[in-house]
């Protein structure tokens, strides 16, 4: 795969181990072609990067990578599609990817409440700007 760094997606993933290596992230998730999943893993290897493929599609993969206690959490719920995790599944994932904390605050009560709005009657807020 010689072409691979002139493919857009390539080059996201490679913007995302630099902002890693300088410590401006701790764990990435990318969603990519499966084709290129040979060469991905190929480059985090090389580099001593762990990391952790899930199977989104046929054609599609969730590459999660990072440091490594991050991915021990993440292992223990990435057995099942994204689109199933508990609220409590993921707001985690959320947390551990570096997203706006008040924000996933807000999902996760959202996402309670909607489960069952009796036993989960947290006030509704609006989300953070």
């Amino acid at each position: 795969m010689s072409d691979c760094t002139e493919n857009a997606e390539i080059r996201i993933f490679l913007h995302y181990i630099y902002e890693y290596k300088k410590g401006v992230r701790k764990m990435i998730l990318c969603t990519f072609p499966r084709r290129y999943a040979g060469y991905m893993t190929e480059r985090l290897a090389g580099q001593g990067i762990e990391y952790l493929i899930q199977d989104v599609t046929p054609d599609k993969v969730n590459l999660f990578f990072g440091r490594g206690e991050c991915l021990d959490v993440i292992r223990t719920f990435v057995h099942k599609p994204l689109n199933r995790l508990t609220p409590e599944e993921d707001f985690m994932l959320g947390v551990l990817l570096g997203y706006d904390l008040s924000q996933q605050c807000f999902r996760y009560c959202e996402r309670k409440r909607a489960e069952n709005p009796a036993a989960f009657p947290c006030p509704a807020h609006s989300v953070p700007g």
